[in-house]
């Protein structure tokens, strides 16, 4: 039987595994259409190709897949790659990307894709399943650059994983087997039902053979998205794309767009005002002015002309990393005491405006699972934190070092570190501010070298067991913290096989309360949108996951 042609509209499931809710053949959005305007004569056809976005962004980590790991990063790299499906937040949905369809098998330990057919690299070259393989065995080779791959463990699940990235006795993933230049299969150690979520992540995405030139391919990839890099990652300046032509998928309106590298948030906001930006962070203190001056977008995701500012809430969390192999903050109590010590609404209402909301634990609204409550840490009390600090053998702060309180440069970061220094310095903790570029920032704390930090966890999927694994699994890239606990880790690793639905949060929650009980890191609060457009930008799409849809957008003449 012949297949229907799939687009990034329509999306054909095969059978899905138990608990995992898939959309069938569905319509997902509207077909684009020139958009009509009532004028003296009657309706007026308005173009909406063409123009440059002018995006602020910082300095991303990487754009290259093979070490895709934060927003800034992945915020172009969405644009430059396609992964095997995409998630649709607007929706709820899983939605085709490179993949047009795909199978499960009845135990979830075998996903089937189906790629769709005439799709292109940048360079010309046809996407295939080896392109996929290739990809994903660069991510997990720990030999392929140094520093290696910090989210390689977003494969962990896939058979041979462990031998190929952990043990280097194999040079490929076993589990990963090309069946034709149109079928990508993967078979996983153990059944894992929400596999499917997660390769949607932009850093699952294929790679050409030109991957093989390292060094220039991490300047400047060479993918199958909407956009292709123009030139070459202009570290500290910009990087630009342009719309790719040949596109499998709805092409976009825009002709590219010109991510704009500031480091400060408000020399970025005055480059706005100046009209040489058309999306922005809004400083500490300029939210109320930028509703009064721009508008409010009705939903807090889109931006249209006159509804310009963007306050909807993200699937993130804002904490405070500590070294738990430091000697004095492995103490559990001491941790307790910071975290009870931080006055979290304090600095929800005094650097953000009562936009963003305190943070009671690390798991955010908005992922399946979520519970209100649920670290008792979490709250601030500064009688209790008191308390904690005797019991950890440091009354008032007797016997402790100055502590560095490190963070990067740009957002809000200072002032809120600066809150922190003051809450802490209350209870007897005394700290001195570090502040570094973002990616030396993120060495800094991979290489253990720093007391306690902040960072921020935006959704890379939207299940519990995103938050959990990266962040809390022994020896992952993204546990920073370096908590290392065996009864969580087996837990997490029998969560992910079980098939049914509620079950398999049920015991991500129970994995949630094993991680609060020790207090690894200090939750700060839960992040919205702090964000404006210029007035020519319309239909922008800036979702709770922080990607940004550019393929809908179109600016005004």
């Amino acid at each position: 039987m012949e297949k229907a042609k799939m687009t990034r509209r329509t999306f054909v499931t095969g059978a899905a595994v138990a608990g995992v809710s898939l959309a069938g053949a569905s319509l997902l959005a509207a077909c684009k259409e020139d958009k009509k305007e009532e004028g003296g004569g009657g309706e007026v056809e308005v173009d909406k190709t063409g123009g440059t976005f002018k995006y602020y962004i910082n300095e991303p980590a990487y754009i290259d897949p093979y070490n895709m790991q934060e927003s800034e990063g992945i915020q172009v790299g969405s644009q430059i790659f396609d992964s095997l499906l995409d998630y649709d937040y607007r929706t709820e949905q899983l939605i085709p990307a490179a993949a047009a369809s795909y199978d499960i098998n009845e135990d979830a330990t075998v996903f089937t894709f189906h790629l769709q057919p005439g799709a292109k690299f940048h360079n010309g070259d046809p996407v295939t399943a080896a392109d996929f393989k290739r990809a994903w065995e660069r991510l997990c080779n720990p030999n392929i650059a140094d520093p290696p791959s910090e989210i390689s463990y977003h494969l962990a699940q896939v058979l041979g994983y462990e031998e190929m990235n952990e043990l280097e006795t194999a040079t490929e993933l076993e589990g990963v087997v090309v069946i034709d230049e149109l079928t990508l299969e993967v078979t996983l150690s153990d059944p894992y039902a929400d596999f499917v979520y997660v390769v949607t992540h932009p850093a699952l995405g294929p790679v050409p053979a030109a991957a093989e030139d390292f060094e220039a391919f991490t300047e400047a990839p060479i993918g199958n998205g909407p956009f292709m890099i123009d030139g070459k990652w202009e570290h500290d300046q910009y990087i630009r794309v342009l719309r790719f032509d040949d596109y499998y998928g709805d092409k976009p309106f825009i002709d590219g767009v010109d991510f704009n590298i500031i480091e400060e948030v408000e020399v970025a906001f005055n480059e706005f005002l100046a009209d040489n930006l058309d999306f922005t962070m809004i400083p500490p203190g300029r939210i109320e002015d930028c509703i009064a001056d721009y508008g409010s977008s009705k939903d807090g995701f889109v931006a249209n002309p006159g509804e310009q500012t963007l306050l909807g809430p993200e699937i993130s969390t804002y904490y405070i990393v500590i070294n738990n192999e430091n000697e004095y903050l492995s103490n559990i109590k001491l941790r307790e005491a910071i975290s009870y010590a931080i006055n979290r609404q304090a600095i929800c209402e005094i650097v953000f405006q009562g936009v963003r909301v305190p943070a009671d634990g690390i798991i955010p609204p908005g992922i399946a699972g979520y519970r209100t409550g649920v670290w008792k840490t979490s709250l601030y009390d500064e009688e209790k934190a008191i308390e904690a600090l005797a019991e950890a053998g440091f009354p008032e702060g007797e016997g402790l070092p100055v502590f560095k309180l490190s963070y990067n440069t740009g957002g809000a970061h200072q002032s809120i570190m600066e809150l922190i220094q003051s809450d802490l310095k209350k209870i007897g903790i005394e700290t001195e501010l570090d502040s570094m570029e973002w990616a030396t920032y993120l060495d800094t704390l991979s290489a253990g070298n720093y007391h306690m930090g902040r960072l921020g966890w935006i959704v890379d999927y939207p299940i519990m067991e995103n938050f959990l694994f990266p962040l809390f699994y022994t020896g992952n890239g993204d546990n920073r913290s370096f908590y290392s606990n065996i009864e969580a880790d087996e837990a997490i690793l029998a969560a992910r096989g079980i098939t049914d639905n509620a079950e398999r949060i049920a015991a991500y929650q129970a994995v949630d309360d094993i991680i609060q009980s020790t207090t690894p890191v200090a939750p700060v609060m839960f992040y919205r949108h702090s964000r404006v457009t210029s007035v020519r930008v319309n239909n922008f799409y800036f979702g709770p996951s922080m990607i940004p849809d550019l393929v809908n957008t179109w600016l005004t003449k």
